[in-house]
């Protein structure tokens, strides 16, 4: 059985190929077999109409890709993956046993991913920027402690990642912009009642 993940090669979504390039991401980095098909190339109409009347959408009229399926069963779109991946039950979400899901990817779907990699559609892959898969992720890396100190006890001081190191940065930096544009009106304020 192979994971066929449905794609757009040419979606001005920048969202939707982010999508994309993470479930690939992901299924490569646990060497799960699968095989990319994409509903934009000429003549894949039918292929495009089975995947929309296959799937389920949630915010707009149509399903919008990633969709994933094993086979011709349908596993779910890209958020039920991605919550799959977060509780670690990818295996039940994609349908497949744990022997099949370890296999080495196919020469097809290497060809299919390097084609698309010359198009330029999976030029970079960044985490996902969903807010849900944000928070979960900040809370459990905040709530982690710091490395065991030379005595073996766990030192109580919380590591932060550095996505959550740039996040306070980002943040201060924005309450720091707020402050100046403060000043600046009430120095205004001061200058027009002195005039």
């Amino acid at each position: 059985m192979v994971i066929k993940i449905y794609i757009s090669g040419i979606s001005g979504n920048k969202e939707v190929k982010k999508r994309q390039q993470r479930v690939f991401m992901i299924l490569d980095s646990k060497n799960v077999e699968y095989e990319s098909i994409d509903i934009t190339e000429p003549g894949k109409e039918d292929v495009k109409e089975f995947m929309q009347s296959n799937s389920k959408a949630r915010d707009s009229k149509y399903p919008l890709p990633p969709q994933i399926f094993n086979e011709d069963d349908y596993c779910g779109d890209y958020e039920d993956f991605d919550l799959a991946n977060e509780i670690n039950e990818l295996e039940a979400f994609l349908k497949v046993t744990p022997e099949s899901s370890t296999a080495e990817l196919t020469t097809d779907s290497k060809s299919n991913k390097d084609s698309s990699q010359q198009n330029g559609n999976t030029s970079s892959r960044e985490p996902s920027t969903d807010k849900d898969a944000v928070t979960v992720q900040s809370e459990s890396l905040e709530e982690r402690t710091g490395p065991v100190s030379e005595n073996g006890l766990e030192d109580n001081k919380t590591v932060k990642s550095p996505e959550i190191v740039k996040k306070d940065t980002e943040d201060d930096e924005a309450d720091q912009m707020e402050d100046n544009a403060d000043k600046n009106k009430e120095e205004k304020n001061d200058q027009e009642k002195e005039e």
